[in-house]
C-alpha cells in the first residue's frame, strides 16, 4: 500500500509514517498543509504514481480550520479512485458530512485518539485504500444520532440502527455478529431489512452498505 500523509505536526506525521512503514507499507510523501497535499498528488499522478490512499488532518495551515478536508474533497473529485482518510481532534459533523457526500467508497473519518489503537488504525487505512469505508464510532454515533429525528428512519428497529452504525464503521457482517453476539444469519437478515426499508435495491451492488449510511446523513 502506498500512502501520502498530510499533517502539520511533524511529530505526529513521523509517528504515522513509522506505524505504517513498520507494517510493510510505503509512505511516498509527507506534507504539512493542504496546498502541498494537492500539489504532491498532482505531481505523483503526472508521473503515473498515484498513491492508494491519503491520510490527512482536517485542520492544517494557514488558518487551521478546514484546509485538510477541503483538500481531501477536491482530491476525491479529481481522483475518484484515491482513498482518503481524514483525522480530526473532535467530531466535526459538517466536515464529516461534506467528505462522505462526495463519494460512496474509499473514504474514512477517524478521531486522532484512534491512532493510539495501532492495529485498528492501520486496518482502517488499508480498508480505505481498498475502496472500503472507515468511520470512527464517535462520528457514527453523532451523525446517526442527529439523523434519528428524520422520517426516513421511522421504519428501522433499534437493532437495525445498531447494525447500521457498525456497518458505517466498516465492519463486516461476521464482525458485527461477533460484536452483537448473534449469528451471521441474523446479521444478514438485519442488513437485508435495512436495505429494503431505505429503498436500496440489489442493482446498487456492493455500495449499498455505504449508501445506507449516506441515506441517513443526507436525510
Amino acid at each position: 500500500m502506498r500512502v501520502v500523509i498530510a499533517e502539520d505536526s511533524v511529530l505526529l506525521r513521523e509517528g504515522l509514517t513509522r506505524l505504517l512503514t513498520d507494517r510493510g507499507h510505503e509512505v511516498v510523501a509527507g506534507v504539512g498543509d493542504g496546498e502541498a497535499l494537492i500539489k504532491t498528488i498532482t505531481e505523483l499522478d503526472a508521473q503515473g504514481e498515484l498513491p492508494d490512499v491519503v491520510v490527512a488532518d482536517v485542520r492544517m495551515p494557514p488558518t487551521h480550520t478546514d484546509e485538510g478536508v477541503r483538500a481531501a474533497v477536491q482530491l476525491r473529485k479529481a481522483h475518484p479512485d484515491l482513498g482518503v482518510l481524514v483525522l480530526s481532534q473532535y467530531v466535526e459533523e459538517r466536515y464529516a458530512t461534506e467528505l462522505l457526500a462526495a463519494s460512496s467508497r474509499g473514504v474514512g473519518y477517524l478521531l486522532k485518539d484512534r491512532v493510539a489503537e495501532v492495529r485498528e488504525f492501520v486496518d482502517a487505512v488499508v480498508r480505505v485504500a481498498q475502496g472500503g469505508t472507515a468511520l470512527d464510532p464517535e462520528v457514527v454515533a453523532q451523525l446517526l444520532g442527529r439523523s434519528r429525528k428524520q422520517d426516513v428512519l421511522a421504519g428501522l428497529t433499534p437493532r437495525e440502527r445498531e447494525v447500521l452504525g457498525l456497518m458505517a464503521e466498516g465492519r463486516t457482517n461476521s464482525a458485527i455478529a461477533r460484536q452483537l453476539v448473534v449469528s451471521d444469519g441474523a446479521v444478514e437478515k438485519h442488513v437485508s431489512n435495512i436495505f429494503l426499508k431505505l429503498g436500496l435495491s440489489q442493482s446498487d451492488g456492493d455500495h449499498r452498505r455505504v449508501l445506507a449510511v449516506l441515506t441517513y446523513l443526507n436525510s
